[in-house]
């Protein structure tokens, strides 16, 4: 790991301008940036951790929704967010293992925008709002690709507001080693129709599935979505499974996101 200063702001303002220096990185939970420094294949000059500010952190409710601090660890979104949104506690709930979910935060993992990651496919199935120091993005303007989005240099979330949806379910596929997604289908369901999104699966990150989106809202049921299949091309293909076998998995986990939410 090279050398770096540590800097650990106590409000947004300080941490906004700590980010302007050069080579700054901001820093959350840490559990991608961390052990990719170790590898030597970051090398910031400046971390700027955003876990002293405590105005990132936190489960509230307002405006019929959730919203949930940036900085809010993924143990506190699955113990606070239970009694308003249980489908997105239990995924939090069930990322990595008990050191990674007390020290990992949700807008770490949104900055990074991992292909596998959990959380934006409950981000972009809930059509939930990414609020950050300048603005609010869409969650559908949000995700622009694997570890890519929308976020400028600079800008640092500081809420996720998710609507709550009538019915909603996670199910993932765990890669056993990483508990990252295979292959996880998050699917909510609105009074204006239903929502999904498939993480782990596509070359492209996490993507909404727009043909079962249609079926489901005109019949939420798992037999809605029988016969329609999606692509293997530009699927993820790896050691762990080809591209047409997360294709498939894409199918077999709606369907049990939809009989889990109903």
């Amino acid at each position: 790991m090279h050398n770096f200063e540590f800097v650990k702001p106590s409000s947004i303002a300080e941490a906004v301008a700590a980010l302007s220096r050069d080579g700054a990185q901001a820093l959350s939970g840490g559990q991608t940036l961390t052990p990719t420094m170790k590898q030597r294949l970051a090398a910031p000059e400046v971390l700027v951790s955003l876990t002293g500010i405590p105005e990132l952190k936190g489960v509230c409710t307002g405006d019929g929704g959730v919203h949930i601090g940036a900085a809010t660890t993924h143990v506190t979104v699955a113990r606070e967010a239970v009694a308003h949104y249980p489908a997105l506690a239990k995924l939090a709930g069930g990322i990595g293992d008990p050191a990674v979910r007390n020290r990992g935060t949700i807008g770490g993992s949104l900055a990074n925008n991992d292909p596998s990651a959990c959380y934006p496919s409950a981000v972009l199935a809930s059509g939930a709002t990414i609020v950050t120091n300048t603005r609010r993005i869409a969650a559908d303007d949000y995700f622009q690709g694997m570890f890519s989005t929308a976020l400028d240099e600079g800008e640092i979330i500081t809420e996720v507001r998710f609507p709550i949806p009538e019915k909603a379910a996670y199910v993932k596929f765990d890669q056993p080693a990483s508990r990252f997604a295979l292959t996880g289908v998050f699917v909510a369901k609105y009074a204006d129709g239903v929502r999904v999104a498939i993480t782990g699966a596509s070359n492209d990150g996490v993507f909404r599935w727009s043909e079962a989106e249609a079926a489901l809202s005109a019949n939420f049921a798992a037999s809605a979505i029988e016969g329609l299949s999606l692509s293997g091309a530009g699927m993820i293909s790896d050691l762990h499974g080809s591209g047409d076998y997360r294709a498939h998995l894409c199918k077999v986990l709606t369907k049990r996101a939809v009989m889990a939410a109903s």
